[in-house]
């Protein structure tokens, strides 16, 4: 069907609904915004939908929502048994999230498939352990992380608590390409209640649990009890999930000393006091810094609206704040674990470590000083959840510790997603460690630079949005594959990883990468620098990851900044 017709159609199939039709037609002479909402269907993925909001083929809306949910549902009824253990469904503070949750809830009772419906809002990690809690078959959440206020998503987890595969995504994308709009029903709630087949969960069912299980998380739990009430900490859920778990649990292992920034404490869709709900742009840290100056805090904590990541901030010894990157904080914890249970001596023999591709290699460093193994994988926490769960199949490692420079960070293995109220304990513990011995967060992160190299890296997003800018990005990673660079800014490229292909080439001689196939080059470079051209997967940008290297900070930054502009002239 062309886009005109597309646009018909839906004017036709939703001539009930008065907000869906006002919206369409307002937009019945606008060519190119009726091409951006038709010219294609929201993509499902391993990353499940994410879009803005509005009426549309190409937009996040309950339609899209409905057809989704029957598409899972019809997914998971080719086992039928397996389906009756039902599906687990959380979502956070956006626009429409509750609303999506339950038609999401609604559908899968109309299906036959039992629904877990929480009360109230819950971070994605307490989703994740809920599915393996309650031995439910998957799991839905509904949320746009960190994404801005007109978006919204849908996420799909599967048995084991992680975001599911390519495999299980294209078998649910395959029924709904072939799922009309028009055949998605919800049941209604009351008869799904009384049916059995709608069951609201509340605090006690998973909450009590979830948080007793992060708690056990801490290594040292008597460092806590004495230098956490010393532990000055701001915190702000940024209007998200995080506010009741993050600081339940903080509160429970001993951190009394915690103001809550009060503009951002309650939900709201709008995030009127920032751009972004983004733990890694410093403009979301302006009302902490304020109350931090007022009430005299060493450390700041943020958390994203579905809590799954954190992003911390810290005072060095002259009062001045430092914004830590993904990539500092997933290696302090990953130092703090490992030289802690070293210490300890209960530090295993088999221990291992997982880290995205586009994550620091400072983090190798510091597992070959402490003999732990550790993996790579590809961009997303759904392939670190994949790591744990082999690792407990084959029992040949014990995993200690996985992050994404993007501020995801998990040490347990009954979440298997990037958990926001996890990394809270880790590093508010690592926090107090240092307060022993009389030095800041800030000094630990220099003293790991200054004994394994000062790393520094730099992520630069160009936005492509709209049907020219997904042509415009297959050029780019076309070009780049079709006529990889010999150099960068004067570094040899030592090797070439095409993830598309799967496989690495050095000297002419290609190797298997070992991961799955993904549409990303990554350039290694001379000195253990390297450049990564990646998609998103989730929004219309394509992303240059840039890593150097060098023996001083001033060497290393410069390094960075070379890179950086060669990198972007490649694109170009």
């Amino acid at each position: 069907m062309t886009i005109r017709e597309n646009y018909e159609q839906w004017l036709k199939d939703f001539a009930n609904d008065p907000e869906t039709i006002r919206e369409l037609e307002a937009i019945r002479d606008d060519e190119k915004e009726m091409e951006d909402r038709f010219y294609t269907e929201l993509s499902f993925g391993t990353a499940g939908m994410r879009g803005v909001l509005g009426a549309g083929m190409n937009r996040m809306n309950k339609y899209n929502v409905r057809r989704a949910t029957r598409g899972l549902a019809r997914y998971l009824l080719e086992k039928p048994e397996e389906a009756k253990r039902g599906v687990v469904i959380a979502y956070d503070s956006r626009r429409c999230s509750p609303e999506f949750a339950k038609d999401t809830a609604l559908v899968l009772c109309a299906e036959g498939v039992p629904a877990f419906l929480f009360d109230a809002l819950r971070p994605v990690p307490i989703l994740s352990y809920a599915v393996r809690h309650l031995h439910a078959i998957a799991g839905v959440v509904i949320t746009a992380s960190h994404n801005p206020p007109q978006y919204n998503g849908y996420k799909v987890y599967g048995e084991d608590g992680a975001q599911v595969g390519p495999e299980a995504a294209e078998g649910i994308t395959r029924i709904i390409r072939a799922t009309a709009y028009t055949d998605c029903v919800l049941m209604d709630e009351q008869e799904a209640l009384d049916k059995g087949l709608l069951k609201i969960i509340g605090n006690k069912e998973v909450d009590d649990d979830y948080i007793a299980d992060v708690k056990t998380l801490s290594i040292n739990p008597a460092l806590l009890r004495e230098e956490g009430p010393k532990l000055n900490i701001v915190y702000t859920p940024l209007h998200g999930s995080g506010n009741v778990p993050v600081r339940r649990v903080l509160k429970e292992i001993g951190l009394t000393n915690v103001a809550v920034v009060k503009e951002q404490e309650m939900p709201d869709p709008n995030f009127s006091t920032i751009k972004v709900p983004n733990p890694e742009d410093p403009g979301a840290y302006e009302l902490a810094f304020r109350l931090a100056a007022e009430v005299g805090a060493n450390v700041i904590f943020a958390t994203d609206p579905d809590c799954d990541r954190l992003g911390v901030a810290v005072k060095d010894g002259k009062g001045e704040w430092h914004l830590l990157t993904g990539n500092d904080i997933g290696c302090v914890m990953l130092h703090y674990i490992l030289s802690s249970k070293q210490k300890a001596g209960t530090l295993p023999k088999d221990g291992a470590a997982v880290r995205s591709i586009v994550s620091t290699s400072l983090a190798n460093r510091i597992c070959e000083r402490f003999g732990v193994a550790m993996y790579e994988t590809l961009t997303g926490f759904k392939f670190i959840g994949e790591k744990i769960q082999q690792f407990m199949d084959k029992g040949d490692h014990t995993f200690l510790f996985g992050f994404e420079e993007s501020y995801g960070f998990l040490s347990s293995t009954f979440v298997r997603d990037k958990d926001g109220v996890n990394a809270s304990l880790l590093i508010s513990e690592v926090a107090c460690a240092c307060m022993a011995e009389g030095i800041t967060l800030y000094d630990r992160v220099q003293e790991i630079f200054k004994e394994y190299g000062y790393y520094v890296e730099k992520v630069v997003s160009t936005t492509l949005p709209g049907k020219d800018g997904l042509t415009r990005m297959k050029e780019i990673m076309a070009g780049l594959r079709t006529n990889p660079p010999k150099e960068i800014a004067g570094l040899k490229v030592t090797a070439v990883r095409d993830y598309l292909r799967g496989v690495r080439t050095e000297n002419g001689k290609e190797e298997p990468t070992g991961l799955p196939a993904s549409d990303v080059l990554y350039f290694e470079l001379e000195g253990g620098c390297w450049v990564c051209v990646r998609p998103s997967g989730t929004e219309p940008k394509i992303k240059l990851y840039v890593n150097s290297n060098d023996k001083t900070q001033e060497a290393a930054d410069a390094l960075n900044d070379r890179l950086c502009e060669a990198s972007k002239a490649l694109m170009a």
